[in-house]
This record gives C-alpha cells, structure tokens and sequence, in this order.
C-alpha cells in the first residue's frame, strides 16, 4: 500500500461509523468505539535469521516515520503514547478502552492525533518474534488519548 493508499484508508476509517458489535471485515477489525486496520504486514519471520528481521524493522520505522510526518502536516505533533502502562493494567485485570485494549499486547508506543472527537493513532506491531511485523492505524472514541495517559 502506498502513502497516498495509506493516508485514504486513515480518512476512511475517520470518518465510519463505530458497530454497536465486534465485526471483522477486510480492511479492518471494528467494534463499539473503534476500527483497526493493517496499512502494511511485513512476510512471517519463522524461519528468518536476525538481518531480515533487522531489515524488515528498518523498512517499517521508515514507512512508519513516513506516515507520521504526513499526518503530522495535517493535523500537527502527534502525541507519543508508549502502551506498555495500558499493557500492564490489562495484567492486573484493569478495564481498558479499545482499540488500547487490543493493540497493548503488540504495539510498544503509538503516535496519535486528537481529530473531531475521535483519535486517530499509528503504529508499527509485531505479536512475537517469529510473526509478521505489522503497520497499523487505529481510531478510536477521543477520550482513548485520556486513558493511555495522553492529556
């Protein structure tokens, strides 16, 4: 998927509405106040050595860093949302507000930006070392930002 692919599929999910139930359809994984979708899906890395995993990192912080900047034109800095807290509240058997909930278990941090009462966050996940690496955008309800720890 390109940057322009990329920069629509985000505006298409903007603005859709949330599904009262979890649903999954292709491009995305939506449910009551939020949508999540892959932008990019590296290959698996099960029989890989560490250079094309190493590789394969680089190029997606580099679409990663690509995106951000983009976005970043349109709506200004993005706020830096590092989920390991989120993360470890849904250990404890804290409640979470999706997508946080879901994304928490592979996404180390997501850029996120506050956009007419909704929040719109990227990120590059992978769920273990032998899995795909993952470009990903989620949207969710704007008080998302609040429970990560974002203002």
């Amino acid at each position: 998927m390109t940057l322009d692919e990329q920069l629509t599929t985000i505006d298409r999910l903007r603005l859709r509405e949330f599904p009262a139930q979890w649903v999954r359809s292709a491009p995305a994984e939506s449910g009551p106040g939020f949508h999540i979708a892959d932008l990019r899906i590296s290959q698996d890395f099960w029989d890989a050595d560490l250079t094309e995993l190493a590789e394969a990192e680089e190029e997606f912080e580099a679409a990663l860093t690509a995106l951000v900047q983009a976005l970043s034109l349109r709506w200004g800095e993005p706020q830096v949302l590092d989920l390991d807290g989120v993360l470890e509240r849904t250990a404890q058997g804290l409640p979470v507000r999706p997508p946080l909930d879901t994304l928490c278990g592979f996404v180390p941090r997501m850029y996120g930006w506050r956009v007419a009462g909704r929040w719109i966050g990227v990120g590059v996940g992978q769920g273990d070392r032998e899995l795909p690496l993952q470009l990903l955008v989620a949207v969710g309800e704007e008080e998302v930002a609040r429970m990560a720890g974002g203002q």
